[in-house]
């Protein structure tokens, strides 16, 4: 029987749950202490705008849907995404709007986290030394473009929390929509456009505001270029990304 395992949604979710989890237990005695203490930058929060930079962990991976002459074909049975890590390098451009709302920029750049996918064939491919089990891994280096409106909690202290949605524009300079046939390949295009959710936490230290910030991608573009003469890509319709991701903001 013709398959596509996606298993990616659910492990990534979970990964969210449990992220969240872990971080509200750990700084809820850490709120509780805030508002004991000597407020740390007090007029902060009415800057007109502040700059900063972030460091992040993503976890990423695409989420396909196969295409309607998928179970008609006779070489492969099953493919199956796969999810990877990557790190990313950004700069903060935000600009106040009021009491509880700012505006965020963070282009920044996305290195590693490539996106593969596993193939059981029917027949052994001589190509992959007669075996039925491939492995197609595709290279992503990612100049991202993220604007986002954040909703601030009231200031307890030291802590403030807050959560953010918005849009992205992904550019991937690993792109190979253009590359030559080859049996071989699955072609991504190189732009994506998509929508972001997420929470992070404020703590305010005498010269630098130090943030956890966890938040959740979906690409709403499909960047397959998919290519009916080829049989890795020809069972495959839409491919959609799908990242989480835990960065660490410094603002100053």
């Amino acid at each position: 029987m013709y398959t596509m395992k996606m298993k990616g949604v659910n492990y990534c979710y979970a990964y969210l749950v449990v992220a969240v989890s872990c971080i509200s237990t750990l700084l809820a005695p850490m709120q509780a202490n805030s508002q004991y203490k000597e407020l740390n930058r007090p007029n902060h929060d009415n800057l007109p705008y502040f700059f900063g930079m972030s460091i992040s962990y993503n976890h990423s991976y695409l989420h396909p849907s196969k295409h309607p002459t998928f179970i008609q074909n006779d070489s492969v049975l099953v493919a199956e995404p796969g999810s990877s890590g990557g790190i990313a390098l950004g700069l903060l451009a935000t600009l106040r709007l009021s009491d509880r709302f700012q505006f965020r920029a963070n282009p920044q750049l996305i290195i590693g986290g490539a996106k593969y996918f596993l193939y059981d064939l029917k027949y052994p491919d001589p190509a992959f030394n007669e075996t039925t089990s491939i492995k197609k891994t595709l290279p992503s280096t990612i100049v991202s473009f993220p604007f986002q409106f954040k909703f601030n909690s009231d200031r307890i202290g030291n802590f403030r929390t807050y959560l953010l949605g918005g849009v992205k524009y992904d550019m991937d300079l690993a792109s190979n929509s253009s590359a030559r046939n080859a049996e071989d390949l699955v072609k991504l295009k190189k732009n994506d456009f998509g929508v972001e959710a997420g929470i992070g936490f404020n703590f305010y230290f005498p010269f630098v505001t130090f943030t956890p910030e966890l938040k959740i991608s979906n690409g709403l573009t499909n960047v397959h270029s998919r290519d009916a003469n080829l049989k890795f890509s020809n069972v495959l319709d839409k491919l959609q990304s799908r990242m989480i991701v835990f960065s660490i903001l410094l603002e100053d």
